[in-house]
């Protein structure tokens, strides 16, 4: 999983939730532009999902869920919107720009983390299913 957030209280907390996850490695940037960077140049296995805030620094993460979508080889990664914003107008700009879901964090520490683990865990759920149903 990739995580893009400029926050770096949100990706520590990600950080110690991953750790009870230790078969999902995360890797983490706080700029859109490092991240698309890394995913592009980056010659491992390409990421199964990506959660991406909306309000960053330089390129925000509509930007770079518009580069991504844009991107024969990125495409077709899952990109999860993971972001303080409720706003109709964003959540609508995310699936316009085809965002493949949308999260709202939820404001206190501890309520985020579970959020983040529940993502998780049914992530590992549904790539388990994938895999299981996948031909040959």
């Amino acid at each position: 999983m990739l995580l893009v957030d400029d926050n770096p209280a949100d990706l520590l907390l990600a950080q110690e939730v991953f750790q009870d996850h230790p078969d999902v490695q995360l890797t983490t940037f706080q700029r859109g532009a490092e991240a698309l960077n890394y995913l592009q140049h980056h010659e491992g296995r390409l990421p199964d999902v990506i959660l991406l805030d909306i309000s960053m620094p330089g390129m925000t993460g509509f930007e770079l869920l518009e580069k991504i979508k844009r991107d024969d080889v990125l495409l077709h990664i899952p990109v999860v919107m993971l972001t303080t914003s409720a706003h109709p107008g964003d959540v609508e700009q995310a699936y316009t720009l085809h965002a493949n879901s949308y999260l709202v964090k939820s404001e206190s520490f501890p309520d985020f983390m579970g959020q983040v683990d529940s993502f998780v865990s049914y992530w590992q759920q549904n790539r388990l299913l994938h895999r299981n149903h996948q031909p040959g």
